[in-house]
């Protein structure tokens, strides 16, 4: 029996979770190209006398480095480029008001509003916003080489290294990423199709909507340029779009009844075979997979999917069949960038973080420009990385940057202590930029325990501070934690409903009018729409499990709610699921549901989308009352549940 004591010096779960290692391969390229970026501009400036220099290009190549995320080839173009022209901005911003006092603070104060807002826009200008305030902080902290446009220059200068590695291969591997990510979806389906019928389908499901959302996401971010030059680009798209059906009979698979047993191992395999003739761009006629007999609607929706997509992926037309669009093309530049701007200035999200920002920044920055303590541009480079809402929540990010750092500094501290400033630092600097790209994808304190002891080394050939930094950066680092928890947190409470309810509420609505559109139209024209919006619907569904994921490392009571409504959201999963295995059934042979069944599962949906958005109570009595043997039997059933879920008392 565990004493008292040992429940109190118990770590809570939120902070558990938190810093649980995530499982993910060490990408060992990427950590090849860190070390050579980092390292390499030291040694030439050691070489040349000026290690500054190197160091100011080392941070660029840092810079990059976080930044190369993509798959693509063009997408890490973008990836790197845009982020680092944003930084070289932010560094000459800074470095113009360094030992300002408060035109440091007013200056930093804007661009951190800036900074906040245009993060709402998407993956890269968050990005982009981070390194432009980021830079204008280290701009306005610490002192730079003259002219003017040298610093933003030496910075461009070490994204610059880190593209040009990363390029190196791109005439070896033409289209070979989108080929394997393609190929990855595929294999992503063939294991959804062997856990069909087991517990493990629900994580199967959920790893295969990542997939397809990473897949379309970077086909449609070159189809919107290149569509009509890009004859390898439609065939890619074609061989994505033909992998659709072969899902929604997954689903259907999925709900068999008992008596027919596990799916037969030789639909999972013919999937994976088709996954390998994407991957190696096998064009021409290809064997016929041997398939079972089918049993029954499901099977026969399987073999047809299976062998439409086999079709599609051995011709060598870019889109043999000019199937209907599944998706809709991305809308013009133009429109796109109208939006943008509409988001960026009429947000209520992108104002309400681009003012939590710039008070955090303004916070930290008066402390370092204005009030005569010994406080460095740390307090205020610590604010900027935590106050990262899109990058999980700021609560749990502020203890993990605490304790991130402090490892990292355990880390620094003997490198500062007994390693002597010169050539040295080009090995030292080698093996601890290996640790970056190896650990990133570890979770936020292993990556900012990899990343510590680099920028510590860095600045350190700028201010030339030595060992005796390492303390004082620590205390930076806290005070910069509580200056974001307290102004950047807890001063602005978000409700419940604002923060998760009510886009679970919209989830479950979307999810109504998709079964009222999968149920009350006929095959054809309108299978697209269907799939467009099924898909839609997927991506906000895992938005919003995303949402619920960062609010479950929160500690109470936003964290201990996160975790009773959690199974709500899995209801809801499940419900589209069920109904696309449903309307799949229903096209090979299984009985057509009638208006007033549908009718009433929509209402039952509605109703629980107006609780949910309302705070009502939610009797599990729902308002339509169906028989157990009609054709939505099975989805009402997970209706049902969810009602119920729902209608349990939260915390």
């Amino acid at each position: 029996m565990p004493r008292p004591g040992a429940a109190r010096l118990t770590p809570p779960d939120w902070l558990t979770e938190s810093l649980r290692p995530r499982a993910a391969p060490i990408p060992w390229a990427a950590v090849a190209r860190a070390s050579v970026a980092l390292a390499a501009p030291l040694a030439v400036g050691t070489a040349t006398g000026r290690p500054g220099y190197g160091a100011l290009v080392s941070m660029g190549a840092l810079s990059a480095v976080i930044g190369d995320t993509a798959d693509a080839y063009r997408m890490r173009v973008f990836n790197i480029a845009v982020p680092q022209l944003f930084g070289a901005l932010g560094v000459l911003l800074g470095a113009q008001v360094h030992g300002s006092g408060w035109t440091a603070v007013a200056v930093l104060t804007v661009i951190a509003l800036v900074s906040g807002m245009i993060s709402s826009i998407g993956a890269v200008a968050s990005v982009s916003g981070l390194l432009l305030l980021l830079n204008a902080v280290v701009g306005a902290g610490l002192p730079l080489p003259s002219p003017w446009w040298l610093p933003p220059g030496l910075l461009l200068l070490g994204g610059l290294v880190v593209l040009v590695l990363a390029l190196l291969a791109w005439p070896l591997r033409v289209g070979l990423p989108e080929r394997a990510v393609v190929a990855g979806t595929y294999r992503a389906v063939a294991d959804l199709l062997e856990a069909a019928g087991t517990p493990e389908y629900d994580d199967r499901r959920r790893e295969l909507t990542q997939s397809l959302n990473h897949s379309y996401d970077l086909l449609l971010a070159r189809r919107a340029r290149r569509h009509g030059r890009s004859p390898t680009l439609v065939r890619l798209l074609a061989q994505l779009n033909a992998a659709i059906p072969v899902v929604e009979a997954a689903a259907a698979a999925h709900l068999r009844p008992p008596q027919f047993g596990p799916l037969p191992a030789a639909y999972p395999a013919a999937v994976r075979a088709l996954a390998d003739a994407v991957e190696q761009g096998r064009t021409g006629p290809a064997p016929t997979p041997e398939l079972p007999v089918p049993a029954g609607p499901s099977t026969r929706a399987l073999v047809e999917a299976i062998g439409h997509a086999g079709t599609v992926i051995a011709e060598p037309a870019p889109d043999p069949y000019a199937a209907a669009d599944r998706l809709g093309r991305p809308a013009a530049l133009e429109v796109r960038a109208r939006r943008a701007a509409r988001a960026l200035l009429l947000s209520g999200a992108s104002w309400r973080y681009g003012l939590r920002l710039a008070l955090c920044i303004g916070l930290a920055q008066v402390l370092v420009s204005v009030i005569a303590v010994p406080r460095s541009y740390w307090v205020a480079l610590t604010v900027t990385f935590v106050m990262k809402p899109d990058f999980g929540s700021v609560f749990s990010r502020a203890v993990l940057r605490a304790l991130g750092t402090a490892v990292g500094l355990l880390i620094a501290t003997p490198v500062l202590a007994a390693v002597p400033r010169g050539w040295w630092d080009v090995p030292v600097m080698a093996v601890l930029a290996t640790l970056i790209p190896a650990l990133s994808a570890k979770g936020y304190a292993f990556q900012t325990a990899a990343i510590t002891p680099v920028i510590l080394l860095l600045s350190d050939l700028l201010n030339h501070q030595g060992f005796h930094l390492v303390l004082p950066r620590l205390y930076d680092s806290l005070i910069g934690c509580g200056i974001s928890l307290l102004a950047g947190y807890l001063l602005w409470p978000e409700s419940w409903h604002t923060r998760i309810g009510d886009r679970l509420a919209e989830a479950v609505q979307d999810t109504a009018s998709y079964v009222s559109l999968a149920f009350t139209t006929g095959p054809g024209a309108d299978e697209p729409a269907r799939a467009r919006y099924r898909r839609r619907l997927y991506r906000d569904l895992s938005a919003v499990r995303s949402e619920f994921q960062r609010a479950l490392t929160e500690p109470p009571p936003v964290g201990a709610r996160a975790e009773a409504w959690w199974p709500v959201v899995i209801a809801v999963e499940r419900i589209v699921d069920t109904t696309t295995a449903t309307r799949v059934r229903i096209e090979h042979g299984a009985p057509v549901p009638t208006a007033a069944e549908v009718g009433a599962v929509t209402r039952e949906l509605a109703d629980l989308a107006e609780a949910l958005r309302t705070g009502r109570p939610l009797s599990g009595t729902a308002p339509g009352v169906l028989a157990p043997d009609c054709a939505l039997a099975r989805l009402h059933h997970e209706v049902h549940a969810a009602r119920s879920v729902a209608a349990a008392p939260a915390p």
